[in-house]
């Protein structure tokens, strides 16, 4: 696979982590998609630039210095590594629960939530387009890796998501849910579904499995969508870290 080492667009086969740490998890959980990884001078006495010197060894990628090449893709002094890799489709894992997010569009907030994820135990997340490109070397960044951590995949519509995973009980977030979020009982696996930042669900989720609200004082409208799923991770999987 050659690949011309341009700043990213959405229909380009592969993408950019940029920065130490996010290109060390890329070559920890998705050593396969890497394929190459490049380095500014800078950041030689760096240990993590030391660990992703050892991790391309042991895999078998391509290292290299290239100053001009780092400052261009990354258009910031403080990029000291930039992992080149392949873009994967992926599954879910139908044993477990699923994080499903409706037109997300703002980047911050997706590699955020992505993130936030794996911090609650959550690793699979179902994307229903049109939606922010989880590949735009922004939301890895945001995501500080955990991109690498997650198996995601997208659905034509959230009917196409439920015909996949019928076994999964469906939990929709909306300002104006039936069921307060502490009232609500979540049986694995479920679906956790969220709307866009501006408009939240449609009413037709209303009647699609449990609707549920994240009260709140009248002093906002709304909670900001990384912070409610945010939220919505720790409630539903708090009995897991009990005890």
């Amino acid at each position: 696979m050659t690949i011309r080492l341009k700043s990213y667009r959405k229909n380009f086969e592969h993408s950019y982590s940029f920065g130490v740490f996010t290109t060390i998890e890329l070559l920890e959980y998705r050593p396969e998609q890497a394929v190459r990884v490049l380095i500014h001078s800078k950041g030689e006495g760096n240990a993590g630039v030391g660990k992703i010197r050892a991790l391309c060894a042991e895999h078998g990628i391509p290292f290299e210095v290239a100053d001009s090449t780092v400052e261009r893709l990354a258009q910031r002094g403080d990029t000291y590594a930039i992992g080149v890799f392949r873009k994967a489709a992926l599954q879910l894992n139908p044993a477990a629960s699923h994080l499903v997010l409706v037109n997300p569009g703002d980047m911050g907030n997706l590699g955020t939530i992505l993130r936030t994820m794996q911090g609650f135990g959550i690793s699979d997340l179902a994307i229903i387009p049109p939606a922010a490109d989880i590949y735009d070397p922004r939301v890895v960044r945001a995501s500080m890796g955990a991109l690498f951590r997650t198996r995601f995949a997208e659905f034509e519509s959230i009917h196409a998501y439920r015909e996949a995973f019928k076994d999964h009980a469906l939990y929709s977030f909306m300002t104006d849910g039936t069921t307060r979020l502490q009232e609500a009982w979540f049986t694995p696996p479920f679906a956790l579904i969220f709307g866009n930042e501006s408009a939240g669900l449609p009413d037709e989720f209303r009647t699609l499995g449990t609707s549920v609200t994240i009260p709140h004082t009248d002093a906002i409208d709304s909670l900001n969508l990384a912070i409610a799923v945010g939220i919505a991770l720790y409630e539903s999987t708090k009995a897991s870290f009990a005890g």
